[in-house]
């Protein structure tokens, strides 16, 4: 124990810090490198994943946007003629719980299912073994991996039209129709 004016014992002031500190200065480069080594491995597949359908997001809030879902409805796949079982093996995500709520949106999904499946070429297995589902040699010399996302969802903007306002629309007081709609509906016997 150091009494009164005494020297400090063992003082270990020269630790050399910036030897045992780790910066993430080269995460950019390590991404890059990793995204290229995925796509060298699923090579011909797209890199980002097998294909998802379309969907509306849950609540008043998010339901006018639409974004990629977890995976396509049985009845998709079967309006688009793709067994379910086959479905997986040719990258689509297959949703057991998922349920179509328009048929709207089961129109537009397997509609992206039938593009997909036109445009789809599957490698063979085995050179000598082709069968009838397979790409011919011609396409499979043609191939090319696919960058990015592969049929990306396309987000519509709305239009807005422009209008010249009138007289009537100045003059119109927007508060008072309300109070007024609103006293009319209070009296209304129910």
């Amino acid at each position: 124990m150091v009494k009164l004016n005494n020297f400090i014992p063992s003082s270990h002031f020269r630790k050399h810090w910036r030897n045992f500190v780790k910066t993430g200065f080269n995460q950019s480069a390590r991404k890059a490198r990793r995204r290229n080594e995925k796509a060298v491995k699923t090579f011909p597949r797209p890199t980002t994943g097998p294909l998802r359908p379309i969907v509306h997001g849950q609540t008043l809030k998010y339901n006018m946007k639409v974004r990629a879902g977890r995976g396509f409805t049985l009845e998709e796949l079967k309006v688009a003629v793709i067994p379910k079982k086959l479905a997986p093996t040719i990258g689509i995500v297959v949703d057991h719980c998922r349920k179509n709520r328009s048929l709207e949106g089961l129109q537009a999904n397997a509609q992206r299912l039938k593009t997909y499946k036109a445009k789809l070429v599957i490698f063979p297995r085995r050179a000598r073994k082709i069968k009838t589902a397979d790409a011919s040699p011609e396409e499979l010399s043609t191939t090319t991996q696919v960058q990015g996302p592969y049929m990306p969802i396309a987000r519509e903007k709305p239009t807005i039209e422009l209008v010249k306002v009138t007289k009537e629309m100045k003059s119109f007081k927007a508060y008072d129709k309300l109070s007024l709609e609103c006293m009319n509906a209070m009296l209304v016997p129910s």
